[in-house]
């Protein structure tokens, strides 16, 4: 009866840490999603998306990872990062073409290089020591150089203008940070399925690689509180966005101008794979084609664009559009203002697709048709005045973009009367900027900085210390067509080492901020399943101020002459080599063994022919034979040369100190 009883305890204890363990793998959540957007201009734009979740630690301060990836936790608890975003981007945004004020430029457009900003949990005096550390970690991580963003010099504090984060928050960029698949490749390794299953594997490297822009980011919270206001632990979420420009096959229209039909695509012609079925750990897997209010407002005024379509909320195949795959659901954007088209997004499920039935949504156009995206209020653009390698100016210009009645930016902006407008601009210290010079110009006209000026912040630059940053905040009014920012700059001067290796290329400005705090970019879409609801969908619900960045400027410092140093040392190596090489030759020959060397030519000599040949030359020349010279003779005569080499080898050296040394 005592093993029976054995073997219950330790069936208990078994169901026991299953039981526990099963509870925190139910916790650990990872969803993966995908979304398609057609642009105007006719590219494509897709949005990968995943999220892993880790619940909270226990009261021991421990937790076994399953899902989640342990080096992002132990990150996360050793540097008390309470919340983190690095971003990878090739390519510039276009804010005209493919929207700057809804919420995929907000969020996932990003600025040229590398960018990292973080907030951390400790005093504020370990700030700065953590985030040295933080960098190290992600340059170990991702294979990059962001250990280079250590330094004092690279990166700043921003108050108020980036992020509300009371001086625990660092930021910092990277302009001509190469990105490649060496970045993607560590990236890829935080998912549980890496790129092998699920919607991860249409990563391509060839057709992302191509792209007009490519930004693959990693946005952490840590304690994080979710709509319901429960703790939710550590939320990491990794996004890819690329701009693609699929090519058409379709080329039988003779009545409809090619220019004007947007290209037909699908999975398997722009990605060069198809989804084999979901991520077995993933709990959902979804892929959702968008359409923008544009684009439905111009589908509503075709004529073959039937009015039953957006009410019946299904899939019309006799529409502008045809889709090769049936959506599984049409999600309807909530939008209270009127005469304001929503738009649509189009849920697939890639549950119930494997191997043997793989899932390829394609999408072919029947019809033209033209539309535009959501702008900002304003449109950034940022550029050099002056010439010279001596001094110049930094110009900031914001232009109206003409929104119409109908825009709901338009619609915010004539209820009240001012337009407020977040700058926020890091200069490298080499980058002297005058900040007593600012000048604001609006509508092409001089006005006073303090009539406009609501807010200001300005860190100097030190020297090889810290670089210089302005935070403002400009107070417009609602009808301003342009509004432009100077301001005056001198060129430091670099040392010799300082200098990179393409240092006549030019050195990098950072991309500037600009928000728009008045104008929030939000989509709401209805869910019946709240349980499931979509990460992408929730992200889409969060409002966030519009934000802009500018581009990066490319400013030609005074560089030296390269070819000087080489020259220099070139010279001084032919000098040595010339001083050291005779001088050895000298100290190491021998006087004896050269005596002993010309005896044995002078016995080698003399013979019979030698002796003849000197009778004949003896008497051509009508002078009487004289005998040989003895090589004890000719001993004076080198002693003599050895002599006047090394006092001539001892002159060069003194000159050499004296002019040199």
């Amino acid at each position: 009866m005592e093993l029976p009883s054995r073997w219950a305890f330790l069936l208990f204890l078994l169901l026991s840490s299953t039981k526990a363990f099963g509870s925190d793998v139910d916790k650990e959540e990872f969803q993966e999603e995908l979304l398609l957007k057609p642009l105007p201009d006719r590219k494509l734009l897709a949005h990968f998306h995943f999220e892993t979740r880790a619940p909270p630690c226990d009261s021991n301060g421990l937790h076994h990872h399953h899902l989640f990836p342990k080096s992002i936790s132990q990150m996360v608890e050793k540097f008390r990062v309470k919340e983190m975003e690095l971003s990878f981007t090739q390519g510039r945004w276009n804010y005209e073409r493919w929207g700057g004020s809804d919420t995929m430029a907000s969020n996932n457009a990003k600025p040229p290089g590398v960018e990292l900003w973080a907030v951390f949990d400790v005093p504020k005096e370990q700030v700065d020591a953590s985030w040295k550390n933080l960098t190290h970690t992600l340059s170990g991580i991702f294979c990059a150089s962001i250990n280079f963003l250590e330094s004092s010099s690279m990166y700043s504090a921003p108050d108020w203008s980036f992020r509300q984060a009371s001086g625990s928050l660092r930021y910092g960029m990277l302009p001509r940070e190469a990105v490649c698949t060496e970045n993607l490749t560590p990236w890829l390794k935080l998912l549980p399925c890496r790129d092998k299953a699920g919607i991860s594997a249409l990563m391509d490297r060839p057709s992302i690689y191509t792209s007009l822009y490519y930004s693959q980011r990693l946005h952490l919270t840590s304690n994080a509180s979710d709509l319901e206001g429960l703790d939710s632990g550590i939320v990491l979420e990794q996004t890819l966005t690329v701009v693609l420009h699929p090519s058409s096959q379709r080329t039988s229209l003779t009545h409809f101008s090619q220019s004007y039909l947007q290209p037909s695509w699908s999975l398997s012609s722009i990605f060069g794979r198809k989804v084999n079925g979901r991520c077995v750990l993933a709990k959902s897997s979804k892929v959702y084609l968008q359409l923008e209010r544009g684009l439905v407002s111009q589908l509503k005024k075709s004529e073959n664009y039937g009015a039953d379509y957006i009410a019946s909320e299904g899939y019309d195949g006799e529409a502008n559009f045809e889709l090769t795959v049936n959506p599984d659901r049409v999600h309807k954007e909530e939008n209270s203002r009127n005469g304001i088209s929503s738009s649509l997004l189009y849920e697939f499920s890639v549950d119930r697709y494997s191997n043997s039935k793989p899932f390829d949504l394609g999408l072919t156009w029947k019809f033209p048709v033209i539309w535009s995206c959501q702008q900002a209020p304003l449109h950034a653009s940022r550029f050099l005045m002056g010439s010279g390698n001596e001094r110049g100016a930094i110009a900031i210009l914001l232009k109206s973009t003409d929104l119409n009645d109908s825009s709901p930016v338009a619609n915010s902006a004539r209820d009240g009367c001012e337009l407020r407008v977040n700058i926020f601009q890091v200069v490298p210290w080499y980058i002297r900027v005058y900040y007593h010079s600012l000048q604001l110009f609006v509508d092409d006209q001089l006005k006073a900085v303090g009539a406009f000026v609501e807010k200001i912040h300005v860190i100097p630059s030190k020297d090889k210390i810290s670089p210089g940053m302005m935070e403002m905040v400009l107070k417009l009014p609602c009808g301003v067509k342009s509004a432009a920012l100077t301001i005056d700059f001198d060129k430091g001067f670099l040392h010799i080492d300082e200098y990179p290796p393409d240092a006549n290329q030019g050195f990098d400005i950072p991309s500037a901020a600009i928000a728009f705090p008045d104008f929030h970019t939000s989509m709401l879409f209805h869910s019946n399943d709240s349980e499931r609801k979509s990460p992408m969908l929730s992200k889409f619900q969060e409002s966030s101020p519009v934000l802009l960045y500018t581009e990066v400027l490319l400013v030609p410092l005074t560089t030296p002459d390269f070819s000087m140093p080489y020259n220099v040392i070139t010279i001084t190596c032919t000098v040595f080599a010339l001083y050291f090489g005779s001088l050895l030759n000298v100290l190491r020959e021998r006087v004896g063994e050269k005596e002993r060397l010309l005896k044995s030519k002078a016995a080698a000599n003399t013979g019979l022919l030698s002796e003849l040949l000197s009778r004949l030359s003896a008497k051509l020349r009508g002078r009487s034979q004289e005998p040989m010279q003895s090589p004890s003779k000719l001993s004076p005569l080198i002693n003599s040369k050895l002599a006047l080499k090394v006092l001539l080898m001892a002159a060069l050296a003194v000159a050499w100190q004296y002019y040199f040394g």
